[in-house]
C-alpha cells in the first residue's frame, strides 16, 4: 500500500475494527453477554446496522445457540463473552462442538496486555484451557492482527473438517488506535485441507465394492457437514447397498427410504445393527466408529472389510483398522465414486446385492421399533413424539437434549431432510436443547423448531426462554417429563438391580414447568393422558408469536430400546428386555 492510501485510511479503534472485521466475514448474528474485558466491542457493536446481537442469560447457552445456528444453517455460528468466569462458560459449547464438528466462532475478550499473567481480575488462560478443544485459536494484543485474525478463524472453522475457532483479545487492543484492512488473502502454510479424493484409492473402493456381497453404507455426520445428501441418495439408489446413519446424520438419508436400515449403536435398531455386524464390506462416509455406534470393538463387524473415508485424515484407523484409507470432502468422495461405478456398470459390472438386501429387509420386518402402551393407561414418551412428529411434520426443526428423549426423538421422529435434526451427539451435554433450538429459529426463523427436552436437562438451560420471549424468538419446547434423570435411571434398572440413587428430581411437583412458562412469558401447556396429545400439540402449532413449552407428564419407567449394554459386543443387542433378535444367516 502507498504511504498516501496508508495515510487517507482512516484510524479506529481496534474494537471498531472487530466489528467491521465480523461484518466482512458475513456475520449477521451474535449471541453474547458484555462484561469488562470484552466491554469496548460492545460500544460500536450497537452501531451494526448488519450484526444482530442477541443478549443470552447464561454464555454457555450463547455457545449452544451458535452451535444451533449453525447446524441449522450451515453457516458459521458466532459467540461472545467476557474474560474469566464469561469465557470458561463457553468451555462447555466449545467442546460439544470439537466433537460434534460444529464451525463455531467466539469471540472473548482479555485482560489487558501488560497484565496478562498477574492474575488480574477475571483473568483466564482461555487459550491455554480450550487448547485440546478447539479446531484452534489466538490470542490477540496488537490491534493491527485483528482483522487477519478473525478472517482465519473464519476460514479454518468452516473448512476442512469444520469445528470451533476461539480468538481472545485483549482489552488494550480493543481500546488501541488501528487503522482497518480486511485481508485479501490468508497465509496460513501449516493448513491445506484436503477435499479432493486420490483417484487410486477411488479405484480401490469401486473394486472392493463390485467384489462385496453384503456391503453397507454407513454414513456419519460430515455428509450433513458437507451437504452431501443429495449424492449419498444418487448412490444408494444407484447401487442398491442399504444404509444407516449415525445420530449425527439422521435426515442426511430419508428415514422413509426402504434402502434405510436406521441409526446404528447402542440403541439402534436391530436391522442397523444386523447391517454392520453381518456386512462384508463397511462403507463409512463422515463417520468415525464411535463407540457407540461399535460397542465392543474386538466382536465390531467382525467379517468386514473398511473403506473409511473422511477429509480428517486423524480419524482413519484411529478406532477400527482400514482396507481402502479415502481422506477428502464426503460430497467429492461420493460422486467420484458414482462416476467410476456407473462406467464399471456400463461396461457391465455391478455388484450383487439381492439377497443380502432381502436378508435385511427381512431382519427391518421382523424387528421394528416399538414399545408397550404403559399398563395404567399413563402417557407413553414414545406415542408422544410419534405424534409430535406427524403432526409437526417433516420439515420442522428438532432439537433434542441428552437422554432417554433424545433416543426416542431419534427413533419416532421422521427425518426426511438434513438440518433438521439437532443434538449434542459426542459429548452428550445436557441443557443443549433449548439454546440450540433458539440458535436454529433465529437462523431459520421461518421453519418451526421444536425442543425436545428432558425434564433434568430442561432445568439447566430454560432460563433462555427470557431471551426468546425478549428478541421475539417463537420456539417450542415438548418436556418430556418422567420426573427424573430417565437414562441413568433405565441403568439403575438395569444393572444396579433398581437402587434409584439420585435420579428422582421430583419434577412433576417441582417445579411447575406451566407456571414456569408464564413467568417468562412464554405460553404454558400441560397433557397427561393420550386422549390429550393430538390436541396439545396441535393447540401449540397454532401459537407463532411467543415461545410455547409443553409439559408432557409421561410414565416414569419406559425404557430406550433397542439396546447394546457399554462394553458389550453388537451381537448382544436386546429389542426389549431380556428379549434378543435371532437370524436366520442361512438366507445370507
Amino acid at each position: 500500500m502507498s504511504e498516501q492510501s496508508e495515510a487517507s485510511t482512516p484510524t479506529v479503534t481496534g474494537a471498531q475494527s472487530l466489528v467491521k472485521s465480523l461484518e466482512s466475514a458475513g456475520v449477521d448474528t451474535i449471541f453474547g453477554i458484555p462484561g469488562g474485558a470484552i466491554l469496548p466491542a460492545y460500544d460500536p457493536l450497537m452501531d451494526s446496522t448488519q450484526i444482530r446481537h442477541i443478549l443470552v442469560r447464561h454464555e454457555q447457552a450463547g455457545g449452544h445457540a451458535a452451535q444451533g445456528y449453525a447446524a441449522a444453517t450451515g453457516r458459521v455460528g458466532v459467540c461472545m463473552a467476557t474474560s474469566g468466569p464469561g469465557a470458561t462458560n463457553l468451555v462447555t459449547p466449545l467442546a460439544d462442538a470439537h466433537m460434534d464438528s460444529v464451525p463455531l466462532v467466539a469471540v472473548t475478550g482479555q485482560v489487558g496486555a501488560s497484565m496478562i499473567g498477574t492474575d488480574a481480575f477475571q483473568e483466564a488462560d482461555i487459550r491455554g484451557i480450550t487448547m485440546p478443544i478447539t479446531k484452534h485459536n489466538f490470542l490477540v494484543t496488537d490491534p493491527a492482527d485483528i482483522p487477519v485474525k478473525i478472517a482465519e478463524a473464519f476460514h479454518i472453522a468452516s473448512t476442512g473438517r469444520p469445528g470451533p475457532v476461539l480468538v481472545d483479545i485483549a482489552k488494550s487492543a480493543l481500546q488501541a488506535s488501528t487503522t482497518f484492512r480486511w485481508p485479501t488473502e490468508l497465509n496460513l502454510p501449516g493448513y491445506r485441507p484436503v477435499t479432493r479424493p486420490h483417484g487410486k484409492q477411488i479405484r480401490e473402493a469401486v473394486k472392493l465394492i463390485l467384489e462385496s456381497r453384503k456391503p453397507v453404507l454407513y454414513v456419519g455426520g460430515g455428509v450433513i457437514r458437507s451437504g452431501a445428501s443429495r449424492e449419498l441418495r444418487l448412490l444408494a439408489e444407484f447401487t442398491g447397498m442399504p444404509v444407516v446413519t449415525t445420530l449425527m446424520a439422521l435426515g442426511a438419508f430419508p428415514d422413509s427410504h426402504p434402502q434405510h436400515m436406521g441409526m446404528p449403536g447402542m440403541h439402534g435398531t436391530v436391522a442397523a445393527v444386523a447391517a454392520l455386524q453381518k456386512s462384508d464390506l463397511i462403507i463409512s462416509l463422515g463417520a468415525r466408529f464411535d463407540d457407540r455406534v461399535t460397542g465392543n470393538l474386538d466382536s465390531f463387524a467382525p467379517h468386514a472389510k473398511v473403506i473409511h473415508a473422511d477429509i480428517d485424515p486423524a480419524e482413519i484407523g484411529k478406532n477400527r483398522p482400514v482396507d481402502v484409507p479415502i481422506v477428502g470432502d464426503a460430497r467429492e468422495v461420493i460422486d467420484e465414486l458414482l462416476a467410476l461405478l456407473t462406467s464399471q456398470a456400463d461396461a457391465g459390472h455391478t455388484g450383487d446385492y439381492e439377497g443380502w438386501v432381502a436378508f435385511l429387509s427381512g431382519v427391518k420386518g421382523r424387528y421394528p421399533l416399538g414399545y408397550d402402551a404403559p399398563p395404567d393407561g399413563a402417557l407413553a414418551p414414545q406415542y408422544v413424539l410419534e405424534r409430535l412428529s406427524d403432526i409437526a411434520g417433516p420439515d420442522s426443526v428438532y432439537c433434542s437434549g441428552v437422554g432417554q428423549h433424545q433416543m426416542w426423538s431419534a427413533h419416532y421422529v421422521q427425518y426426511e431432510h438434513p438440518r433438521t435434526w439437532i443434538n449434542s451427539g459426542g459429548l452428550g451435554t445436557m441443557g443443549f436443547s433449548v439454546p440450540a433450538a433458539m440458535g436454529a429459529k433465529v437462523g431459520r426463523p421461518d421453519a418451526t423448531v421444536w425442543s425436545i427436552d428432558g425434564d433434568g436437562c430442561f432445568q439447566m438451560t430454560n432460563q433462555e426462554l427470557a431471551t426468546c420471549a425478549i428478541e421475539g424468538i417463537p420456539i417450542k419446547v415438548a418436556v418430556v417429563n418422567n420426573e427424573s434423570l430417565g437414562m441413568v435411571r433405565q441403568w439403575q434398572s438395569l444393572f444396579y438391580e433398581g437402587r434409584y440413587s439420585n435420579t428422582d428430581l421430583h419434577s412433576k411437583r417441582i417445579p411447575d414447568f406451566v407456571k414456569l412458562a408464564d413467568a417468562y412469558g412464554c405460553v404454558g401447556l400441560s397433557c397427561e393422558t393420550p386422549d390429550q396429545v393430538d390436541a396439545t400439540i396441535e393447540k401449540a402449532m397454532e401459537i407463532n408469536d411467543v415461545p410455547v413449552v409443553v409439559d408432557f407428564r409421561v410414565h416414569r419407567d419406559a425404557m430406550v430400546w433397542p439396546m447394546v449394554a457399554a462394553g458389550s459386543s453388537n451381537d448382544d443387542i436386546k429389542y426389549a428386555r431380556d428379549l434378543a433378535p435371532t437370524f436366520d444367516e442361512d438366507d445370507l
